[in-house]
């Protein structure tokens, strides 16, 4: 049985972090730097990294995770490291 990619796509990505993490962000919000974003705190990081291990049940790059200043660019390295799949609901980033 194959595990659950990343949703490919960043609305899925967003819809992933919407629903488990309570967080509904546009598509603006995600490319803007993350401390611009509501509410937004190491915890939210953290519990995003432990999610995204969770859906694709492979380890993410904590350290390309730390550098990314948007939710985009987190999306991006998640993708990059699971060799260009997306990480979403449903099995796609």
């Amino acid at each position: 049985m194959s595990l659950p990619e990343p949703p490919a796509d960043l609305p899925g990505f967003l819809a992933l972090i919407g629903d488990e993490l309570g967080l509904e962000l546009t598509e603006e919000q995600a490319r803007a730097d993350l401390d611009a974003l509501p509410s937004w705190d190491s915890v939210h990081l953290l519990r995003l990294v432990m999610l995204i291990e969770q859906e694709t049940g492979s380890r993410v790059p904590v350290s390309a995770v730390l550098r990314a200043r948007s939710i985009a660019q987190i999306h991006s390295e998640v993708l990059a490291a699971s060799g260009a799949r997306s990480v979403s609901r449903g099995g796609a980033l």
